[in-house]
C-alpha cells in the first residue's frame, strides 16, 4: 500500500491546520507523526484514512499498483484511536464477531487467540460498558492488530494502559505490525521508538 501526499493542506474556518504537505508512505515502512497536543496529528491522520478530505492538494492511494478509490480505503486499513468507539452494549465476544464481519482475521490468528492475546479470559462475555478504560483500550489496539490490512493507524496507542500495558503494545508491534504500513500519531517516544520515519506536524504550521 502506497499513499501519496501531494501539496496537501486542512483548514478549519479560516484557519490551517497544516498546508503543504509533500509525502509519500510505502508498504512495509512504520511512520511516526509527531507534535504536541491540539497540533494536528490527529487531523493529518483522518485526511490519510479518508474520513477527512483536505481543502487542497491532492491524495492519492495504490495497492500492489493499483489505484485505490478513496471511497474504499478503508477496507484496507486498522485503526485505533482515543476517538473511535466500541459498541458499550456489546460483550467482549460480540465486538470481536462484529468487528471480523468487515475484516479478516491476520493468517493464524482466530478469535479464541485474540481472547488469549488480551489475557482478560473471565471477560469474554461481560458488557464493555463495565470495562476499564485500560481493558477498552487493549480491546481496540488487538482488534486493529489482529486483522488482516495492509495498514495500521495508530493514534495515541498507550492511552489508558500503565506500563506493563505499554509492554503488551510493544509486543503486539513486534507479532503484527511487520510488513504492513504502519502510522503512529503520538507526542510520546516509546509508543513510536520503533518507527523509522518521523513527520513532524509543525514543520508544515503556516
Amino acid at each position: 500500500m502506497i499513499i501519496t501526499l501531494q501539496n496537501i493542506g486542512r483548514r478549519f474556518n479560516r484557519d490551517w491546520i497544516f498546508k503543504g504537505v509533500d509525502y509519500t508512505f510505502t508498504s512495509g515502512e512504520s511512520y511516526a507523526i509527531l507534535g504536541p497536543n491540539g497540533s494536528g496529528k490527529s487531523t493529518l491522520l483522518q485526511v490519510l484514512n479518508g474520513s477527512l478530505s483536505p481543502s487542497v492538494g491532492k491524495i492519492e492511494f495504490a495497492n500492489e499498483g493499483k489505484p485505490v478509490e478513496i471511497e474504499t480505503v478503508f477496507t484496507h486499513l486498522s485503526l485505533a484511536a482515543p476517538y473511535l468507539e466500541l459498541i458499550e452494549e456489546f460483550t467482549m465476544s460480540e465486538m470481536i464477531d462484529f468487528h471480523f464481519k468487515f475484516k479478516r482475521f491476520k493468517p493464524g490468528t482466530d478469535k479464541a487467540q485474540l481472547i488469549d492475546l488480551l489475557n482478560l479470559p473471565k471477560s469474554a462475555n461481560k458488557l464493555i460498558k463495565y470495562f476499564s478504560s485500560g481493558m477498552k483500550q487493549r480491546l481496540k489496539l488487538a482488534l486493529a492488530f489482529c486483522a488482516d490490512t495492509p495498514m495500521l493507524m495508530l493514534d495515541e496507542p498507550t492511552s489508558n494502559l500503565d506500563t506493563q500495558g505499554v509492554d503488551w503494545y510493544l509486543n503486539l508491534v513486534q507479532q503484527f505490525a511487520a510488513g504492513r504500513l504502519t502510522i503512529v500519531c503520538s507526542n510520546q517516544e516509546h509508543e513510536y521508538g520503533f518507527c523509522n520515519h518521523r513527520l513532524s506536524i509543525v514543520d508544515y504550521k503556516v
